[in-house]
């Protein structure tokens, strides 16, 4: 009989830096301190505390590489962070930088809304993205039966969908930031 094999755990290899402090304290482990970078991972859209290594320079907006293998300027991945927990300044930054992985990462987010199914029997995935009501849904849905989605310029064109990447970074910050009970992008 074959045990069920689940699929490993899955890190983030990136982050985007949404603020750091050269000489900060760890808010998630005690005791820690150093350059303390505040970021998001690219993946699972989570934020970070991450340690860098000391006289390394950080940029906002700046991808960090924090995977397990090869990191350069990262010494380790402290914790998640909640919304409430991070300074002001990398709240203001946010919402930017969700924009730029939506953007950068436009295939994965197609393939998304290629593949949103219904949550339950009344609530469709893709109506949890401001800006897609029911009339926006059905017409995604009937399009992508005859063809999926290529890009977000093609899902513009053939819906009127108008600034996909704004509509989908806004649901993210909505998740991010608490203000949705589901979560469809950001992982807990």
């Amino acid at each position: 009989m074959h045990r069920a094999q689940f699929p490993p755990r899955k890190y983030e290899e990136h982050a985007f830096v949404l603020d750091f402090n050269p000489r900060g304290k760890s808010s998630t482990v005690r005791g820690r301190d150093g350059i303390i970078v505040t970021g998001i991972g690219e993946d699972r859209l989570t934020l970070l505390e991450i340690l860098g290594v000391p006289n390394s320079e950080f940029e906002i907006g700046e991808k960090i590489y924090i995977g397990k293998e090869g990191r350069t300027k990262v010494l380790s991945v402290l914790g998640k962070l909640d919304y409430e927990k991070i300074s002001s300044s990398a709240q203001s930054e946010l919402e930017t930088i969700v924009e730029t992985i939506v953007t950068v990462n436009e295939s994965k987010f197609i393939e998304y809304l290629n593949k949103a199914q219904p949550l339950t029997p009344r609530i469709h995935a893709l109506e949890l993205i401001p800006g897609i009501g029911k009339t926006y849904m059905k017409l995604m849905l009937e399009e992508r039966e005859k063809k999926f989605f290529e890009s977000y310029q093609d899902l513009q064109e053939r819906v009127g969908l108008k600034e996909p990447v704004k509509h989908i970074s806004e649901r993210i910050m909505d998740e991010i930031t608490g203000q949705s009970r589901m979560n469809i992008f950001v992982k807990r």
